[in-house]
């Protein structure tokens, strides 16, 4: 498969990886990546899902600019959002992440590289590698060259501490997985679907013009509500409720698996049920 970037405005590219779970041939790069051109060098938003997929990313650089990439930024905790630092880092890279992330990173770093070991065996020597000086708190600006980056941490979303990127001058959004496009939002036990919701609506008073979401195409807002902030509003509304009613989760899954204004989503059919259930558990487990 090809690996290429393509522009979305002055200085700012975008990777957007296949909708398909990941695969030995698309080296786990089934997620978007973000590239922004600064005078200092070429920065990357996340890293891939280990050394294969980081060098396929540089090679992916080197046909978009001559610049070195001086700084790879973390959006997230999964695999394919970070465990390519250590390639970057060896490579003179300076990576930024919030503390919120680097806490999860440390935490699920074995484990997410045995998953992609399991992937394909090309995997096994990636080493999990953090930022060294992560940023406290739950905002940090800084510069680039030239170019102004924001992280933001809005509340635990896909994965604990998940994070966005905002680039004010460019109207610009690197959402990292608070939003997924064209695609089901992916559920894990360990996601938290109530604060999910939360924080999608306090990223939305970001004045974005391009949304660069975890997956799926370049977007702006009315498509980031349409694929996934109205399926985390309905997520939560129907499973508050089921919950406060005390009903069983066969039933709760029942009575919801025909959400027709989600059907276009990729994975609907088969992603939708376990949703269903995995987030009725939650909201069951804090009443």
């Amino acid at each position: 498969m090809s690996f290429e970037f393509q522009k979305v405005t002055n200085q700012v590219y975008a990777y957007i990886g296949p909708l398909t779970n990941r695969t030995p041939e698309n080296l786990g790069l089934n997620n978007n990546i973000g590239l922004v051109i600064t005078t200092k060098g070429a920065v990357l938003i996340d890293s891939g899902a280990g050394i294969p997929s980081a060098k396929t990313l540089e090679a992916a650089v080197k046909k978009i600019t001559d610049k070195p990439i001086v700084g790879v930024i973390n959006t997230g905790s999964q695999d394919h959002r970070w465990l390519g630092n250590g390639y970057f880092k060896d490579k003179g890279a300076k990576i930024y992440a919030l503390n919120h992330t680097v806490e999860t990173q440390q935490d699920m770093g074995a484990g997410l590289v045995e998953k992609m070991t399991k992937v394909s065996d090309i995997f096994a020597n990636t080493q999990p590698v953090v930022s060294s000086k992560p940023f406290e708190g739950n905002q940090a600006t800084f510069t680039i060259g030239e170019t102004q980056f924001e992280l933001k941490y809005f509340g635990d979303a896909h994965f604990p501490g998940d994070a966005v990127l905002w680039l004010p001058k460019q109207k610009v959004l690197f959402s990292g997985d608070l939003i997924y496009v064209d695609r089901m939002l992916g559920v894990h036990p360990f996601s938290n679907v109530a604060s999910w919701q939360q924080a999608f609506h306090k990223a939305e008073s970001i004045p974005a013009k391009y949304i660069i979401a975890g997956h799926g195409q370049v977007a702006d807002w009315d498509l980031a509500r349409k694929d996934t902030g109205d399926y985390l509003d309905k997520l939560v509304k129907v499973m508050a409720l089921a919950s406060e009613e005390m009903m069983g989760v066969d039933d709760v899954v029942a009575d919801n698996a025909d959400w027709p204004e989600f059907k276009h989503l990729k994975h609907y059919d088969s992603w939708h049920k376990k949703i269903l259930s995995r987030t009725f558990l939650q909201f069951e487990e804090a009443m």
